[in-house]
């Protein structure tokens, strides 16, 4: 199954007998909120789900988004009319970050039929899509999450992959040399990643580009079907939207959901800088 899905696709099977169930999870870095945004205008049903506060658990050592608790996680997607064997499709607000976590999250947790709308809300309502401001109220749903079902990295994994596999770091390519460092402790990357921004899997619409292209692409990096992959980023969440990209490519790819934020906490970790792996 496509792990996107496009504007025109959608509202053909939002007008079927059994629709999927639609997750908004605007959000974006540093602010504002996604709420008031969904709040003044969203797809008619979908619910708003909080990506600080629901896809991922308090910020600490383990980083800045790390995983949610389990249970907290399966109420909240319960909440929103998630169910194990209905159709899920998750956007934000045109970016793609927000909904590949929800998305990469869902997989992770064992949901098997869960896509993110291509370009987000611009791309709906570009194709004509209307919005609405009235709250749904759906049924709940009957997803229980179980842990698994998509690979996850933890720091020494991530570490250990770079040596004998493909580790990809899906930040700005400055950032990945250590030339500027905005927000965590320490500039630089983990030795043996290669830079892969994930701002260059998408077109200036904020789609992605065709799937050739993206094997492509990642094939001039040494990630193909077959080969082991991962991806990290600053919080885990940006490396969502890149695992996606891989998915659209036909690469499957793990997820080293600490990060940067996690592995630059620790003094003891190694850290390389320019643009050579290390």
């Amino acid at each position: 199954m496509n792990a996107i899905i496009t504007a025109t696709e959608l509202a053909s099977e939002l007008a079927a007998g059994r629709p999927p169930v639609l997750l908004d999870v605007r959000w974006q870095h540093g602010g504002p909120p996604g709420r008031p945004e969904y709040e003044a205008g969203h797809l008619p049903g979908a619910v708003y789900v909080d990506l600080d506060g629901e896809l991922a658990g308090p910020a600490g050592e383990r980083g800045r988004h790390p995983l949610p608790d389990t249970a907290a996680f399966g109420a909240a997607m319960r909440r929103a009319g998630v169910s194990a064997d209905r159709a899920v499709v998750v956007y934000d607000g045109g970016q793609g970050w927000g909904a590949a976590r929800g998305w990469w999250l869902l997989r992770w947790t064992g949901h098997t039929d869960v896509r993110v709308l291509d370009g987000g809300l611009a791309a709906w309502t570009a194709s004509g899509g209307a919005l609405t401001t009235e709250a749904p109220a759906p049924e709940p749903g009957d997803f229980e999450p179980e842990p698994g079902a998509a690979g996850l990295l933890a720091a020494d994994d991530a570490a250990a992959l770079a040596r004998r596999g493909v580790l990809l770091d899906a930040r700005a390519g400055e950032r990945y040399r250590g030339e500027v460092e905005p927000i965590d402790r320490v500039a630089g990357h983990i030795p043996g990643a290669l830079s892969a921004p994930t701002m260059e899997n998408v077109a200036e619409n904020g789609r992605f580009r065709p799937a050739e292209e993206l094997a492509a692409r990642f094939a001039s990096l040494g990630a193909t079907p077959g080969s082991e992959v991962g991806v990290y980023c600053g919080s885990g969440v940006s490396a969502a939207h890149e695992v996606l990209a891989l998915a659209v490519a036909g690469v499957p790819a793990a997820l080293y959901v600490g990060s940067w934020s996690e592995w630059s906490a620790d003094t003891a970790r190694p850290v390389a800088t320019g643009a050579d792996p290390g």
